[in-house]
């Protein structure tokens, strides 16, 4: 079983290691941006990182049905319901929650309105694991932060 435990602690953190490779710097000052003519896409201001965290919280809820967190992952479909409960067994079965989990340095994504990525810190209940730190993105739509469809695509490939 611990072997069990460190493999899915192992995918877990690949998983999470290939977001590192986008680029979260917000760019140089410049002129100020034209003003937006069409309707708003994203909030006026930036998530506290505790509203990110309860979306993480709840989408890692082993408790909350996957058809229920559809509306905290961007773009979801009914197939993504079978993959989240799927991605929360593999967590249970290999003992991680409760997991803690912290968020920081939320940042906007400067290709697209209404996106953020956060360093997100996920520690597993094994008080011997070392926490997995990597960004995660963030979308704002129908008027709440959503985890990106970018994001979820590589969580819901853990699937112990």
């Amino acid at each position: 079983m611990r072997l069990a435990a460190l493999n899915a602690a192992t995918i877990l953190v690949a998983a999470f290691g290939l977001l590192g490779c986008s680029s979260s710097a917000p760019p140089p000052p410049s002129a100020p941006p034209p003003p937006i003519t069409s309707t708003t896409t994203g909030p006026a201001e930036l998530p506290q990182p505790s509203v990110l965290i309860d979306v993480l919280t709840r989408i890692t809820d082993p408790a909350v049905p996957g058809a229920e967190k559809l509306p905290l992952i961007e773009n979801a479909t009914a197939a993504d319901a079978a993959a989240v409960d799927r991605f929360t067994t593999a967590l249970v079965d290999n003992q991680l929650p409760p997991l803690e989990i912290s968020a920081r340095d939320v940042a906007p994504v400067d290709t697209r309105a209404g996106l953020v990525v956060a360093q997100v810190s996920i520690t597993p209940a094994d008080p011997t694991a070392e926490p997995f730190v990597f960004p995660m993105e963030f979308s704002f739509a129908e008027n709440h932060w959503q985890l990106s469809r970018h994001t979820a695509d590589l969580l819901l490939a853990y699937q112990g």
